[in-house]
């Protein structure tokens, strides 16, 4: 594993806003594929934190952007209390998220240890539906999204304009997500001819990674890990085709 340097950042939005996010990319010389890290809805916490130094361990320089800045610069919720994040979730617009997305993928691509055309994005509950939305807007190499409810059927005609693969987690316990949605999903990607990994893990429930939550599963954590990097090192460190936006 890479020593890493953190950092708080603060990005400049095209609607005129700020919005912070945390950074981490391994320390010293050399240039990286990026990766945009994408919050729950418990915003840019020690979790999500985490998530983004391990990418950085592995080698990305990784950005976690905060999408409520708008409403609640610096919320970090608790999982027991989900309705306390709803205001903010409920004020995020799809057009305000596009440009909370290229706010965080400039600084990527801009960034002097990141490589410009290795971006990719992981994602987790809401910001597994971000890492949908950002394939669908930005130039990416790969997209993963963990069990990320509210694809369908808003983001569905974006289907065809997905720039990068995608691979999906879902938890066979997760009663958040029907299985009729992961369907109308996977459904649209095939009709239109996208690449993507599906994997449902049956024993898994909503947030099996997030290793301070109840529904924490070590070991489809641990297996979904170990496939996201693989996945990571094929479309992002391989010599694939780079991705273009439809």
């Amino acid at each position: 594993m890479l020593k890493i340097a953190t950092q708080r950042t603060t990005l400049e939005v095209a609607d005129g806003t700020s919005m912070n996010a945390y950074t981490a990319r391994p320390a010293g010389e050399g240039t990286f594929p990026g990766m945009l890290v994408f919050q729950e809805a418990f915003g840019v916490n020690a979790h999500i934190r985490d998530i983004t130094e391990r990418v950085a361990r592995e080698g990305y320089v990784a950005i976690a952007p905060e999408f409520f800045h708008r409403t609640a610069p610096g919320f970090e919720g608790s999982y027991t209390d989900f309705p306390a994040a709803m205001p903010h979730i409920q004020a995020m617009t799809e057009e305000n998220q596009i440009k909370d997305i290229a706010a965080a993928y400039d600084w990527l691509k801009t960034h002097p240890q990141a490589v410009s055309d290795r971006i990719s994005s992981i994602g987790f509950c809401m910001g597994g539906r971000m890492s949908f939305l950002a394939a669908s807007t930005v130039p990416l190499r790969a997209a993963i999204s963990f069990y990320g409810g509210g694809i369908a059927p808003a983001l569905l005609p974006r289907a065809a304009n997905l720039s990068a693969p995608m691979l999906f987690f879902w938890g066979g316990l997760d009663k958040h997500i029907p299985p009729e949605h992961i369907r109308t999903v996977l459904d649209e990607l095939k009709r239109v001819g996208k690449t993507y990994v599906n994997v449902e893990i049956s024993d898994a429930d909503h947030g099996f990674f997030c290793d301070v939550r109840a529904s924490y599963n070590p070991i489809a954590a641990d297996l979904a890990w170990t496939l996201s990097l693989k996945f990571l090192d094929t479309h992002v460190r391989g010599d694939g085709q780079k991705a273009q936006v439809a």
